[in-house]
């Protein structure tokens, strides 16, 4: 029988109480405050800030928009591989700053310098402006490493997580086909990577689990233009070819998402890539986020990612 981790019942039960207040009042979403709740999430929630040798921004230069990024370096004395992290927050919301916490441990526990991307948001910059910078982020990565005097090993991974898993798997799709970017491995953490689909866990999770299915609608309907084609936007339907990077996909029970990306990692598995699936049970989307509420399930998705990156 389905559970739901212990851990977050009281903190489910006190979101669907807003949720349900504000939606008696006949308070709609809103930008604005899909952002101050992205944020203030992480800032309540994620707590452990580790401390990090090296942390530094700097700029991906480019034709147009240049990408405002953050690396974080766990270890300077030595040369270690790149690991490009795209955030998450419906292609709206979200930041590096946001994000520091999750980014600090995402390089301490993997060993990997970690650069952030602060990408373009919707609904200022609509689709395919992310794309766009997450592409100039992953071509322009080893100018700018070298720009900053970080000491590197070319080996570029991506990773990211809901949207920004998104952003990453569109990158690495792209890459099949230009061969200034080199990608080796993928993380995609609870990600989006169907913008149309509605499989059974939109049904089975759509309600009472801190992502709606409401919220996704609403989500892709301020990230495209009308007549735009979502389906061709979407990385599951997306060419696969033996081109793809090695893959890991990490999913919840509990969250909208979850058949979309189990289905994604088949899809790459079939190519006889190395791909794999750490699905957990009790977790919701967006676990990551909430980590003094589920610190096991984190330390668990941390080291799965430390594992296939360096096994």
């Amino acid at each position: 029988m389905r559970k739901v981790n212990p851990s977050l019942s009281a903190f489910l039960r006190e979101c669907n109480e807003v949720l349900l207040a504000r939606s008696a009042k006949g308070f709609p979403f809103s930008v604005i405050d899909s952002r101050e709740k992205t944020e203030m999430l992480i800032q309540e929630f994620v707590t452990d800030i580790p401390d990090i040798d090296c942390v530094m921004d700097a700029e991906i230069y480019t034709a147009g928009y240049n990408v405002p990024v953050r690396i974080f370096n766990p270890n300077p004395g030595q040369t270690l591989p790149v690991l490009v992290y795209f955030h998450g927050g419906g292609h709206m919301a979200g930041s590096v700053k946001a994000y520091d916490p999750i980014c600090r441990k995402m390089a301490i526990n993997t060993q990997h310098i970690v650069v952030a991307g602060e990408y373009r948001l919707a609904p200022e910059n609509l689709y395919p402006a992310n794309i766009e910078d997450a592409c100039a982020v992953v071509r322009g990565i080893w100018a700018t490493l070298d720009r900053q005097n970080v000491d590197y090993r070319k080996t570029l991974s991506v990773a990211g997580d809901s949207a920004g898993g998104s952003l990453s798997a569109s990158v690495s799709h792209l890459a099949q086909f230009d061969r200034g970017i080199d990608i080796e491995k993928q993380i995609l953490i609870y990600p989006c990577v169907d913008y149309v689909a509605r499989y059974e866990s939109y049904n089975e999770n759509g309600v009472g689990y801190l992502l709606e299915a409401d919220m996704c609608t609403w989500f892709f309907d301020k990230y495209f233009k009308e007549g735009q084609c979502r389906k061709a936007a979407s990385p599951l339907h997306m060419d696969f070819t033996a081109n793809l990077p090695q893959t890991l996909v990490i999913t919840a029970e509990f969250c909208p998402l979850r058949d979309e990306g189990k289905i994604y990692y088949e899809k790459v598995k079939s190519l006889g890539i190395h791909a794999e699936n750490v699905h957990f049970e009790d977790a919701i989307h967006g676990f990551l986020n909430i980590e003094d509420l589920v610190r096991e399930t984190c330390m668990k998705a941390y080291s799965s990612i430390n594992r296939f990156l360096n096994g």
